[in-house]
């Protein structure tokens, strides 16, 4: 008896997210943000400072629930403007550009964040970069309206 049949699990929400996002660009704006998004939670696994952790945690709390956010925006994103390739579709550049943002700000938010763990850094910092994060990703949602 299989208790943890993985694989199948696995490829059917592959296939449902390529249902959703396509597989070119706007698949491509969500992974990025996941994979920032996995990045920071990496780095704080290893925050030895109990203060600082907790200050971090809810940091990463707040934008691991942009996730769901992230992911209407580029499932909306494709339904109006499908795109299987990697150009950005006419008239969309301002809804990509903040996404594209949004991501890179999140790995700006975990590099940050490791000058802190590494005691470089400052939680304010951390926290100016998930500010952009949020900022951007309010700029995508105003250009898709």
């Amino acid at each position: 008896m299989r208790l943890f049949g993985g694989r199948g699990i696995r490829k059917a929400g592959a296939r449902k997210i390529d249902k959703e996002l396509g597989k070119g660009l706007w698949r491509q704006a969500h992974d990025r943000y996941v994979r920032g998004l996995d990045r920071y939670h990496q780095i704080l696994e290893g925050v030895e400072d109990d203060a600082a952790y907790n200050q971090l945690v809810l940091i990463g709390d707040e934008l691991a629930e942009q996730l769901p956010r992230v992911y209407r925006l580029c499932q909306r994103a494709h339904e109006q403007f499908p795109a299987t390739g990697l150009n950005v579709p006419p008239g969309v550049s301002p809804l990509h550009s903040g996404l594209s943002r949004a991501a890179n700000h999140l790995a700006t938010t975990a590099e940050a964040e490791a000058m802190v763990r590494l005691k470089h850094g400052e939680l304010a910092s951390v926290r100016h970069r998930a500010d952009q994060v949020l900022a951007c990703l309010a700029e995508a949602e105003s250009a898709l309206n």
